[in-house]
């Protein structure tokens, strides 16, 4: 993966995600997911009003790489396919199914009428124009060469300046006809077309603006359920309006999104509670004063975070480079507390790597079923894997240093974490490193660092988004870790198991038991979870869990007047 995409993990590690907590409603309660707007009757006025932790950093589909901007883009845009309700991948901008070639490199998408929100129409060329744009080295997109790369044919080579960006594998056979070729079969290709990376663009109305393009709303198109209001790089805050161009215009009910950029979670529980606001984000104290609310809703994030452990700094192996001491520290501390008591936000243990509720087989079945948990906390076990490993390296006392964030939340969570590890390993110390966010990014990326406190999220809806870090030589492995089981068992996913959906399961299944289980690569920690107040006349506003964090193209309000 590349590097922008580990600093965006990072980045949610030092903040524990509290810009995504607050950046949209979570998912309602089952039942206001099932239910219809025809089930109430609508409020005259449909205005949702939301706060953000942090603004928009760009509104341009080509150089998006953060959460706040995919979720923007997912209402403001659409790609051939978007995420449903249950979050499952359909046909958008793309009239139907695709034809696909037997041996799944080929995919021919036919578009239907649809328009920008000038009136003017959504064609082939514009995707061939935007993902021509994303792959070029020139254009300094992150997540173009990153998604397309050993997906889409000859893209990686682009991406290195070794062909023109005319050679990327898609063309537009007219208007309405646009094909795509493939560098080998990808299972989840269609939930990648969801991605904001793989939208649309007009290309005369984006070489019209040049270097202003999307850098204000005034200067953007859009093709999804809303346009973009009132905004540009600096505003505090904007809103979303209802896009009377969009194809599916008839099902859109809100006529405005309001957002205000609110970093303390305080205020924006005062703003709640005195009706200034339809839902606030909640972590730490006010997480646990919230808890029993009513009017609480939480979402489970398919985010995992880990301790990572370096086996090789400055040119010579650490101490973790031993598995047992690996294992000792990732069966060494109380995971349940760590999320019951410290956290107190919805997150739950993680003895895994993928998470649950993320990724199903044809039959439904959670890829967690497989493997189950691994590596649950067992303090005795914890011992005397320590004492051997100890013995192995000749050491009676060990310092190591763990690098993490430097928010208040983060070093809550450092201080029960070095409790809880030196207590129950004798002779082990940590020496706390907690830095901020440059500075955190530039230690992970020369290796300098013994532990460092991370996660990751994924970018489409496969176990392997988040096996495939820990390949040798990934540009996201830097702790040094290399098993060539692994790297055999990811190629083999990626490769002669493609188009066997069982047996490339199975094969994922096994990588991730040997990553957390038999190499102890990592000490996995949580997979977080959030929580915030919702009033209950706000319905179907949906939470994802790739691609844009929410849709608001389904919510209502229904109740308020």
């Amino acid at each position: 993966m590349i590097k922008r995409k580990k600093a965006w993990a990072l980045a949610l590690t030092a903040s524990l995600s509290m810009a995504l907590s607050a950046c949209g409603n979570e998912e309602p309660p089952a039942s206001d997911n099932e239910s219809a707007a025809g089930n109430n009757e609508l409020d005259s006025v449909q205005e949702l009003r939301l706060t953000t932790g942090s603004g928009i950093p760009t509104m341009d589909s080509v150089m998006a790489d953060d959460a706040v901007s995919f979720t923007m883009l997912n209402n403001a845009g659409e790609g051939l396919y978007r995420l449903d309700q249950q979050s499952t991948p359909i046909p958008a901008m793309a009239s139907g199914e695709p034809e696909i070639s037997e041996d799944g490199l080929t995919y021919t998408f036919t578009l239907r009428e649809a328009n920008w929100s000038d009136g003017s129409p959504v064609t082939a060329h514009d995707f061939v124009f935007a993902w021509q744009r994303a792959a070029d080295p020139e254009t300094g997109s992150t997540y173009g060469p990153y998604m397309m790369a050993g997906t889409i044919k000859n893209a990686a080579a682009i991406a290195e300046g070794k062909l023109d960006k005319s050679e990327l594998g898609i063309t537009a056979q007219d208007d309405q006809t646009l094909v795509v070729s493939l560098e080998r079969p990808i299972p989840y290709f269609l939930s990648l077309m969801a991605f904001g990376t793989f939208y649309p663009q007009n290309e005369a109305y984006v070489t019209e603006h040049g270097d202003e393009y999307a850098m204000d709303s005034s200067k953007l198109l859009s093709n999804g359920p809303f346009v973009l209001a009132n905004w540009d790089a600096t505003a505090a805050s904007w809103e979303l309006e209802k896009n009377p161009e969009y194809w599916d215009a008839d099902n859109v009910k809100l006529d405005k999104v309001e957002f205000n950029t609110i970093p303390d979670p305080g205020t924006g529980v005062n703003l709640y509670e005195t009706g200034e606001a339809d839902r606030a984000g909640l972590a730490g104290e006010f997480a646990m004063q919230y808890a029993e609310h009513e009017e609480v809703v939480r979402i489970l994030k398919p985010s995992v975070y880990y301790l990572q452990f370096n086996q090789e700094r400055d040119g010579k192996a650490t101490p973790l480079a031993n598995p047992k001491l690996r294992k000792a520290l990732a069966l060494s501390f109380n995971k349940q507390d760590l999320a019951d008591i410290v956290l107190a936000n919805g997150s739950i243990p993680a003895d895994f790597l993928v998470p649950t509720e993320f990724t199903f087989d044809a039959d439904q079945n959670d890829f967690r079923s497989v493997n189950g948990d691994m590596m649950e906390f067992n303090a005795e076990q914890a011992k005397a894997l320590w004492a051997e490993g100890m013995e192995e390296e000749g050491l009676t006392e060990v310092s190591l240093e763990y690098l993490s964030g430097d928010t208040e939340l983060s070093k809550k969570i450092d201080a029960y974490m070095k409790d809880q590890m030196e207590g129950n390993l004798s002779g082990l110390t940590l020496e706390m490193s907690q830095v901020p966010f440059n500075v955190l990014l530039d230690k992970n990326e020369a290796q300098d660092y013994d532990i460092q406190s991370t996660g990751w999220g994924p970018d489409f809806q496969d176990p392997i988004t988040f096996l495939d870090i820990f390949a040798s030589g990934s540009s996201q492995n830097t702790m040094s870790y290399s098993n060539e089981h692994v790297d055999e068992l990811l190629e083999q996913a990626k490769g002669e198991l493609a188009l066997k959906p069982e047996e490339r399961w199975q094969a994922l299944a096994e990588a991730e038991k040997i990553i957390v289980e038999e190499d102890a690569a990592v000490a996995n920690m949580y997979q977080f979870g959030s929580m915030a107040l919702q009033k209950p006349y706000v319905h179907d506003v949906i939470a994802h869990p790739f691609t844009g964090d929410f849709s608001y193209k389904w919510a209502y309000i229904a109740g308020r007047e």
